[in-house]
């Protein structure tokens, strides 16, 4: 049975529009994933949890995933079992982006690697792997907490992730940490400034 979806407030969601995974970094590793890379280069990814936990290679229940998520969100998949056993591909990354999610992150392998990358939506990972999912019955569990690696992760979790790396928030901490973020954004950006004048005056 699916688990209880809190919601995330939009203006928070908002507030981490222009900040970096980076500047998180900056701020401490709490929910900081080192471990899963993004599929596609020049990746952003901004957006309220989904979680949803198969057993591999059983990935039916990505589907009913799917459809519980809501345009902006970030389906977090922890797959469970076979490590080379990939339960995403081109198809459901198709349907993600018609539902309209913000990007996907699996704790386990994905395939279709050049589609995924082709079609352009966030997607963090564990590795690629050619052996993928069967059908039958979508077993697992929707909406509960993850642990991935030393983060809890939680339905209504705020995930933000770049090129540089993926950071999944509880609306506790992303809303306390976010005057500390824009601060550093805003102070990076004066200091970016300076310099670049001064380097385009040293030419």
């Amino acid at each position: 049975m699916p688990g209880h979806l809190s919601e995330l407030p939009a203006e928070l969601i908002a507030g981490y529009a222009e900040i970096s995974a980076s500047t998180l970094g900056h701020l401490g590793r709490t929910g900081y994933l080192p471990e899963l890379k993004p599929a596609v280069a020049g990746t952003r990814l901004l957006g309220r949890v989904v979680t949803v936990r198969i057993p591999l290679p059983h990935g039916a229940l990505l589907r009913e995933a799917l459809i519980a998520s809501r345009p902006g969100d970030v389906l977090v998949i922890e797959a469970v079992g076979d490590p080379h056993c990939a339960c995403w591909g081109e198809l459901r990354t198709l349907a993600a982006l018609i539902k309209g999610l913000a990007g996907v992150v699996v704790s386990g392998a994905i395939t279709d690697i050049q589609a995924i990358r082709r079609l352009g939506l966030p997607v963090f990972h564990h590795g690629i792997s050619a052996v993928t999912t069967q059908g039958g019955e979508a077993l697992g569990e929707l909406n509960v907490e993850l642990q991935l690696g030393e983060t809890l992760v939680c339905a209504g979790d705020l995930a933000l992730g770049d090129d540089d790396g993926l950071f999944i928030l509880s609306p506790a901490r992303a809303a306390a940490l976010l005057p500390l973020a824009q601060a550093k954004e805003a102070a990076d950006q004066a200091r970016r400034a300076q310099l670049l004048q001064r380097l385009s005056k040293g030419r």
